[in-house]
């Protein structure tokens, strides 16, 4: 079985809380060791969770969430394309 990038960040966060079935897993990991935008939503994804986990509270900067949100509808496109 074959996925591609869609497919694989709705398994982001079962695969890093080890959540996923073996099989499914594996064939996550496999893209994910070809895939250099999978690796990095899969490193960000997990640096945000160590980040939200941080009981610091820090300020974003002005206009970031709007940012973010334009940037990953941009990807998401990118990835149906």
């Amino acid at each position: 079985m074959v996925i591609d990038c869609k497919h694989v960040w709705n398994y982001i966060y079962g695969y890093l809380d080890d959540d996923l079935p073996e099989e499914t897993r594996d064939i996550v990991q496999k893209h994910l060791d070809h895939c250099e935008i999978c690796s990095a939503i899969l490193d960000s994804t997990r640096n945000i969770i160590i980040l939200t986990a941080d009981d610091r509270v820090f300020e974003l900067p002005v206009g970031f969430s709007d940012r973010l949100h334009a940037r990953i509808d941009l990807e998401l496109m990118k990835a149906g394309s």
